[in-house]
């Protein structure tokens, strides 16, 4: 027996999904874990990291989880937001103001949990939301990556280098195969032009 996801309007999620290898962390990350006790968060290996498809300069080590459980790439529904390393954060950063510093974007500081933000009136839309530069978190491969938007700085040595937060699952499908070590992931519903709200999950023998 198979399952599809389906979606209003006649969309089958189901049929695109990209997988990718979940990730063990063999040293708890949160409270309450025994020493020695691997962690029960989901880890995702990402290789680099783009914005506007080009690769920005970071150091690689952080994308991996180091043998004291340090580093590595996360799923948080905790957080809000996507919280990156500073020095990953500090990388982004940079690559992005130079992107909108091109298209002449008015950008004001202090908004929220953002150091920057952009003026609504300069910024066009797409499907997927605001038309500001590209950030791709780069998986597997070339080809493999999770687009996202909105980043807070995670400060120095942080536990996980990049946590990816509840704002940037949503209206993504997620299926987590555990027995597999697998994860399934659509991207953005938006692109699609169906969201989360027109789910109906359904089972094909």
């Amino acid at each position: 027996m198979g399952h599809t996801y389906s979606f209003l309007p006649n969309v089958d999620a189901s049929s695109s999904l990209t997988y990718i290898p979940l990730l063990i962390n063999r040293i708890g990350t949160g409270t309450g874990y025994f020493q020695g006790e691997a962690s029960a968060e989901y880890f995702i290996g990402v290789k680099s990291i783009k914005v506007n498809r080009k690769a920005i300069p970071i150091n690689t080590t952080l994308l991996s989880i180091n043998s004291e459980g340090y580093g590595g790439t996360k799923i948080s529904t905790v957080s809000p937001y996507t919280v990156l390393e500073i020095s990953i954060y500090d990388a982004v950063f940079s690559a992005l103001t130079q992107e909108v510093s091109r298209k002449k974007v008015t950008a004001f500081t202090s908004m929220g949990p953002f150091g920057v933000c952009l003026t609504s009136t300069d910024v066009g839309s797409t499907l997927v939301g605001p038309a500001v530069p590209q950030v791709d978190l780069v998986l597997q491969s070339q080809s493999v990556y999770w687009r996202m938007f909105g980043f807070l700085d995670g400060g120095l040595n942080p536990r996980t280098s990049i946590m990816i937060g509840g704002h940037q699952i949503e209206e993504n499908l997620l299926e987590f195969h555990l027995a597999a070590s697998r994860l399934e992931f659509s991207s953005s519903l938006l692109s699609r032009q169906t969201t989360c709200a027109n789910f109906n999950f359904t089972f094909n023998a």
